[in-house]
């Protein structure tokens, strides 16, 4: 091959190939589109009815700030989410799914890292999930359902009693009420498509700091609502741990009230 190259005109020849060789790689940028959506756990899409889900993408090597935003949109097709046959980690995303898309600006194979925090409008009840993934530039990340990350939890809301309450007397009646449904937002009813009648709804209840018992809670009437009433007759500061749990996943949510009785 040196021979071949010998002379003025294959010594340009090298000089010429070498110095394509090392061109900046900046050259080589692209926009590349990424789609993220997170869905509920046993459920449907996190979007704009629940505040939407806040999104960060950061280069997982240097930490670096690539794009931040949240989810917006509906929570999906109800038929293709929850009750049509398809292979496992088929898409299940319709156009009316909350997503979140951004492009990124790399000039080279970059790993990402997705974070995603929410529900937004149900702080007590918000969970962080993350996932890492290689993208090259121009080789968008939008097919099926794009990026796609599962939200774990229930969204529990203890309505009664508020917090802070001081009730009186030797022997007091106390109404613990709350409202449950999945991180989407989706309802909770007996023998509806989220099942009451397959969750654990309960109360711990803990005095001075010493739990007292538990005692479960029961569907109100109203999609989402349950509860139920205990007589209380010793005196002191009162925390209540109301929680969630799907025994056939593990999906858990709690909310936390307060209150006293002298």
């Amino acid at each position: 091959m040196i021979d071949r190259l010998s002379g003025s005109g294959g010594f340009l020849a090298a000089l010429s190939l070498f110095s394509v060789l090392l061109m900046p790689t900046h050259s080589l940028a692209e926009n590349t589109r990424v789609d993220v959506r997170v869905l509920s756990k046993g459920a449907k899409f996190i979007g704009s009815s629940m505040g939407g889900v806040q999104i960060t993408i950061r280069d997982s090597d240097t930490g670096e700030l690539l794009a931040q935003g949240e989810t917006r949109g509906g929570t999906g097709d109800t038929a293709r989410i929850m009750k049509d046959s398809a292979p496992h980690h088929s898409p299940v995303s319709s156009d009316d799914a909350a997503v979140f898309t951004t492009e990124l600006d790399l000039d080279k194979a970059t790993r990402i890292e997705v974070t995603a925090y929410g529900p937004l409008a149900q702080r007590q009840a918000a969970q962080q999930v993350s996932l890492t993934q290689w993208v090259v530039p121009g080789k968008h990340l939008t097919g099926g359902d794009g990026l796609r990350l599962e939200m774990p939890g229930f969204v529990v809301d203890v309505l009664e009693p508020a917090t802070p309450m001081t009730l009186s007397g030797e022997s007091v009646e106390l109404t613990i009420r709350a409202h449950v449904a999945l991180m989407c937002g989706c309802p909770i009813t007996p023998d509806g498509l989220w099942d009451a009648n397959k969750y654990e709804v309960s109360a711990i209840i803990a005095r001075n700091g010493t739990v007292e018992g538990t005692v479960p809670l029961g569907f109100a009437g109203e999609a989402s609502q349950f509860f139920t009433t205990v007589s209380l007759d010793k005196k002191g500061s009162y925390q209540l741990t109301v929680y969630a749990y799907d025994p056939a996943n593990g999906n858990t949510g709690v909310d936390f009230a307060t209150f006293s009785v002298k």
